[in-house]
């Protein structure tokens, strides 16, 4: 597993076929790494599907409400719910949607960002300065690029559990 370097601000997300391990930025977007930390705490993470995978682009998850596959699960939904807890304010930076890059997912409201997320599959650029970025995977990307791809996937896969590597 890669070297840890701050164990408060690194998530371990577990998923089918292992562990991905995501570097957050709170130096870049202390908000969202916030968020991101106080919903994995509280376990709204686990079980909560990947419901839109589209091939050479990304792979989003993180819809608490309607997303958690263990809980009145209704794939049709999924996507359109965020977290109990308020929207985001946009934390929108130079840095660029890269490969393994962890961005916000967002309706057109810059400021509507809750609890889903995408991973990207590739350089998204043009991305740039319009979804914020706040981690990147540093380990386990081969784990990402094996997510069942579908808008929404037939057979969606999920995030087993998410945890901050400090607690873990």
């Amino acid at each position: 597993m890669a070297d840890i370097k701050d164990p408060e601000n690194t998530i371990l997300m577990e998923l089918k076929d292992g562990t991905v391990v995501i570097e957050l930025l709170p130096d870049i977007a202390p908000g969202h790494c916030e968020r991101m930390k106080e919903l994995a705490r509280s376990g709204s993470y686990d079980n909560v599907c990947f419901h839109r995978v589209i091939d050479g682009f990304m792979a989003q998850s993180g819809d608490v409400r309607n997303g958690n596959m263990e809980k009145d699960f209704n794939l049709r939904m999924a996507g359109t719910g965020g977290s109990d807890l308020p929207d985001l304010k946009a934390e929108f930076s130079g840095i660029p949607h890269d490969r393994g890059t962890l961005g916000a997912a967002r309706s057109q409201n810059p400021d509507s960002a809750n609890s889903q997320f995408f991973i990207n599959f590739q350089d998204n650029h043009f991305l740039n300065r319009q979804y914020t970025v706040y981690g990147r995977v540093i380990d386990g990307m081969e784990h990402v690029d094996a997510i069942t791809r579908g808008e929404p996937p037939a057979s969606p896969d999920r995030m087993i559990s998410v945890k901050v590597a400090a607690d873990a």
